[in-house]
């Protein structure tokens, strides 16, 4: 696999979330170029939101789980800068498990609405895209990213982090 560089200098091999999340980009603008292109051709491309928005579900999950598990996500340093080594691993425990905590009520609401809809058959207006698939991935994808603050939040505490 591919090695990327990020700016601390450590190499990141590229899985499979990368690909995802990039078929999803590449895809996404594809089909907005044909939109585009057929508007000023006289030629619609009907359907090409619902194609978007499915492309943008799967790039937003392979990105916030991608950048969860590499530890991507933006922080504030002001307070941890300052304290002991042990309160900061506190500190980052505890940001972990607040983390964890919105993504677990997110994979309730998630599962909520999944389970509530789940002999509908629902499908998008044009290209009647079926949303139980899509339900499931943005489920999925809350599922992991609590699991991986979870495991993040056990690593602070026992000073791994």
């Amino acid at each position: 696999m591919a090695e990327l560089n990020d700016a601390s200098g450590k190499g990141q091999t590229r899985g499979p979330l990368f690909y995802i999340g990039a078929a999803g980009l590449v895809l996404a603008m594809g089909v907005e170029t044909l939109a585009v292109l057929g508007r000023h051709a006289g030629i619609p491309l009907l359907g090409a939101l619902e194609l978007i928005q499915a492309c943008i579900l799967l790039m937003a999950s392979a990105a916030m789980l991608s950048a969860t598990m590499n530890n991507g996500h933006a922080t504030v340093t002001l307070l941890t800068t300052r304290v002991s080594e042990r309160a900061r691993q506190y500190l980052h425990a505890f940001a972990h498990l607040l983390s964890a905590l919105f993504f677990i009520g997110l994979s309730a609401g998630a599962l909520w609405l999944l389970l509530e809809t789940w002999n509908d058959y629902e499908q998008s207006e044009l290209l009647h895209i079926p949303f139980r698939p899509l339900r499931i991935v943005s489920f999925l994808a809350a599922v992991a990213i609590a699991f991986v603050f979870l495991r993040d939040m056990w690593r602070s505490l026992r000073g791994r982090a």
